[in-house]
Formats: C-alpha cells, structure tokens, sequence
C-alpha cells in the first residue's frame, strides 16, 4: 500500500504531465535496463497523452548490446535546441551529477521532473517522486500509468519488464518484493516477451565483454579475510580487446558472487577522453552493509543500499585503500 506522502507526489506528478506538452526525458549515463526501461516507457506513455517528448541520453558510449533490440532510435545524444521550451523529466537519476552533459538543461527547463527509487535522491526536481521501497523506476513509472488512467500495452508492458527483469537480478535481488512479481505477471498478460527479453539481455554476449570479464577476474583480489573483493580495468584493456565502456556492466556481479564476499568493487578506467579518472562500482551480498554510504563517503557517488557507485581521482592503489579502510567501518557500525 503507498504511503499518503507517495500518494502525493504521484498525483503531483500526474498533474505535472497533464499540464505541460513538451518533454525532454533524461536518464543516467552509462545506463542500465531500468533507466533505458523507464525513459522509453515514459515516452510510450506521453505519447499516449498526445504530448510532444524527446529522449536524451547524456555522452557518447554506444547503448549496451544487449539493449539494442529496444525501441530507442529515438534516443538523441545531444540536447534539441528547445531545451529551455521543454518540461525536463528525469528518470533513475539519483543526483544532478548522474545527468552527465544533460545536467546542462536543468536551469533552463521550465519545471524538473525527478522519478527515481534511489533512497538516497537529492531530491532536485520541482516535483519529485522518489519510492525508495521500488524495485524499479519502471515500476514507479508503472504506477504513473495507472494514475494518469492509460491502458498498458505489450510494447509498454515490455519496457517496463526490462526495467523490472534486471533491477531485480532476474527476480533474485533483495528488491523482489511481492508487488514486483505481481507487476511481473501484469506485464507478461499484457505482452512481455519473458524469452525475447531473456535472449536478448542475457544471451547476447559479445567475445570482447568476455574477454573484459576475464582481465576482471584474473587480477580479482580479496581482503579483509575474504569480506572484500576488489578488481580492476585499465584503459588499455577496453582498447586492447575492443571492447567499449558498456560492455564492463554485469562484470561486478561475479565478484559479488565470490563466495564469503560481502562487498565487491570493480574499478575501471573509462576509455573515452575527458571522462572522470575511474569509475568504481560497488555490490553489496549483505543487508548490513550500505554500500551507498561508502559511495557518498568518496564525495563523488551515491546509490542504493547493495548497488552503488562513485568516481574518483585517485590511483587504483588508493581507492583500494579507502575501499578497505570504508568496509572495516561499516562492519564495525553493523556489529555495534
């Protein structure tokens, strides 16, 4: 049942919709399937109301193979020149800083939109709708469909199981809540594709993302008596193997499943120019510790409680350093 504050700001958000006609929708970069899910099921639904909507996708990284075969062509990578004319709907997108270049529309957007599920959103948007109890924006966006009285459709349903499929792990996250499942079988009634979804996000694997994954795993290390789980990508890597930044998603998920870890870090070197030094991703096996608050913690990063991640200056050695020195900390304040 919602609470009467998300009951609030989802009628708020609704109004918000129904009042404005034009729409930049904005998600994080270096995106994942909830934030590729929730923007194009969000221009699904505007598009449904009759509204004029634009997708935008801050940087210059090709779209994971693996999400591909969605509907995105749409999707611009630079922002129209009617920024200023258009209502900024952003979505999964914890903070400003996860806006990337896109952050550059902010100030001249007539009303922010902010939709996300992250528990530790900075709350930027004029109007916000933050469940941090969500399994998924795309299940938030769900309920905005419900609110706004649309119609699911199977390409609309479809969207949003690629949002709900993966930031759930395929249904095995903690995050899998039983409105999760419930939405799971609402989607699949209404058109899903379950096993295009399956092939196409999780058997479509290309020889160089293996290859990255094995760097990945060779130079694995563990500290802290096996707790910690910490590897690396070089620059050099992505180039030697032609592999693209994209292709790192899902690597930190098999240090996570290292046996006794309970928290894995994955550092990489974007390999495009003009980017942050390094890229730190952070998985969480344990429900004491809130790898969001070691994210928050570098400066530069934020998250979820077993999901987050941050960017940092420092040399590899260094961030190994605070890695160690953040999880002690935490297993300490989880044993007081």
């Amino acid at each position: 049942m919602s609470s009467p504050q998300t009951t609030t700001e989802l009628a708020a958000v609704a109004d918000a919709l129904r009042s404005h006609d034009r729409f930049l929708l904005i998600t994080h970069e270096n995106p994942d399937g909830d934030a590729l899910g929730s923007i194009l099921a969000a221009k699904l639904m505007l598009d449904a109301l009759g509204k004029n909507s634009v997708m935008y996708l801050s940087g210059a990284a090709p779209l994971p193979a693996e999400y591909q075969f969605m509907s995105l062509d749409g999707l611009r990578r630079q922002l129209p020149a009617d920024v200023a004319e258009r209502v900024l709907f952003a979505l999964d997108c914890a903070n400003e800083s996860r806006l990337g270049e896109g952050q550059a529309a902010l100030e001249p957007a007539p009303v922010v939109v902010n939709v996300d599920h992250h528990h530790d959103n900075s709350r930027f948007g004029d109007v916000n709708l933050v469940v941090a109890d969500a399994s998924s924006t795309g299940e938030i966006v769900r309920d905005l469909v419900r609110e706004l009285g649309l119609a699911l459709t199977p390409e609309l349903a479809e969207a949003l199981y690629v949002a709900l499929v993966t930031d759930t792990g395929r249904f095995q996250y903690a995050n899998t809540t039983p409105k999760a499942l419930r939405l799971a079988a609402e989607l699949v009634e209404t058109g899903a594709d379950v096993h295009r979804v399956f092939q196409s996000v999780y058997e479509t694997v290309q020889l160089a993302k293996l290859k990255l994954l094995a760097r990945a795993l060779d130079r694995a290390q563990v500290y802290e008596g096996g707790g910690l789980v910490v590897s690396y990508l070089l620059k050099t890597d992505f180039a030697e193997v032609g592999a693209a930044e994209p292709y790192s998603e899902g690597i930190i998920d098999f240090l996570r499943a290292v046996e006794g870890a309970e928290l894995a870090a994955l550092i990489r070197e974007p390999p495009a120019p003009g980017r942050p030094a390094r890229r730190v991703s952070l998985r969480s096996s344990s429900d004491e510790l809130d790898v969001s608050a070691i994210a928050r913690a570098s400066g530069d990063g934020g998250g979820h409680r077993q999901a987050a991640g941050f960017s940092s200056e420092l040399e590899i050695p260094q961030i190994v350093d605070f890695l160690r020195e953040q999880y002690l900390q935490a297993r300490a304040v989880a044993r007081a």
